[in-house]
């Protein structure tokens, strides 16, 4: 374990895990439409498999983004300016944050934001090691609730929130609401956020990138299961329970779902949960926004548009934007 590693794991002795939040959880799959908030797939298994998926010839988010972020990153490096710390919300993996950290200009300092310690553990202490000039300084926390930003050796410039992938598209309309006011207060007066957000597109191509060949996407989702079997002590059957994702073409969104497939009973935190044959529960929504409908929603949390880049094909897009 590196001095990173270990200051930590001292910081974050309390480390909540699914117990921690045993009451929700029973409430999502005790409702009349039973679901998993999504939060719950990043362990260290589960973010290892969503780096796969991102790999994935049917995933197009990262290939896209990655490619907007190569063509772009001079002129994303001088609206953000020098000296920045840099915030990443749901830290996953690597390679985004370090195409941005080398394009900037003196970058003061990284803070990676995620639930789930183990991985953010490693990916910080990688970064570390390869950036000696940066600051890196991880936060364990839930991200959707405001926290306590670190002190810095050197006082940055500005706060840049960075959210890629377009995991702001996880979050129903009036929760990406919220979460955007999240990330104001944490840029602080004079901050900035840089998020990828998918784009409303061809329902097939959606499909295919929900329901990979390789079935990644599909052991990705039963992971989630197979958490809460370790830490809640469940006893769901992983093998009676499959993978299935659709577009709902008016709400603009992905529905992923586990499906059961056959009546049955599961044991969970002293609890019995009851599935109907075909019934399934929500684990993920993945909503995608027109530009347009996208920066009503920032303005609306109190961010100015400063600059949109969009593919040529105009499967995703790149918004820098300034705290209003």
């Amino acid at each position: 374990m590196t001095g990173l590693s270990a200051a930590l794991a001292m910081a974050n002795d309390a480390t909540p895990d699914v117990g921690d939040d045993h009451a929700q959880i029973l409430e999502g799959l005790g409702a009349r439409q039973k679901w998993i908030s999504p939060k719950y797939f990043y362990d260290e298994r589960g973010s290892e498999l969503f780096d796969a998926i991102c790999r994935l010839p049917e995933y197009y988010p990262t290939r896209v983004e990655l490619a907007l972020m190569n063509r772009h990153i001079g002129e994303i490096a001088h609206l953000v300016g020098p000296r920045a710390s840099v915030i990443e919300f749901g830290a996953g993996s690597n390679l985004k944050v370090r195409k941005l950290l080398d394009g900037l200009d003196q970058p003061a300092a990284y803070v990676p934001v995620e639930i789930s310690a183990d991985y953010l553990v490693k990916q910080a202490d990688e970064l570390a090691r390869d950036y000696p000039h940066v600051h890196v300084q991880p936060v364990f926390a839930d991200f959707t609730r405001p926290f306590d930003l670190p002190a810095h050796p050197v006082t940055p410039e500005r706060n840049l929130i960075f959210f890629p992938g377009s995991t702001i598209g996880n979050f129903a309309r009036p929760q990406a609401a919220d979460l955007l006011e999240v990330m104001k207060l944490e840029a602080c007066a004079s901050g900035a956020l840089l998020i990828g957000v998918d784009l409303r597109k061809n329902p097939a191509i959606l499909h295919a990138a929900y329901n990979d060949s390789q079935g990644v996407t599909a052991a990705f989702n039963l992971n989630v299961l197979r958490r809460l079997n370790r830490e809640l002590g469940a006893n769901f059957a992983l093998e009676q329970f499959r993978h299935e994702a659709i577009y709902d073409e008016n709400e603009g969104r992905i529905e992923m779902r586990l499906v059961s497939t056959l009546a049955q009973t599961v044991a969970i935190a002293g609890e019995r949960i009851v599935f109907g044959e075909g019934e399934h529960i929500i684990t993920e929504y993945s909503h995608k926004y027109s530009v347009e409908e996208f920066i009503v929603l920032a303005e609306g949390a109190g961010f100015t548009t400063e600059k949109t880049w969009v593919d040529e094909n105009a499967l995703f897009s790149i918004h820098f934007l300034a705290v209003a």
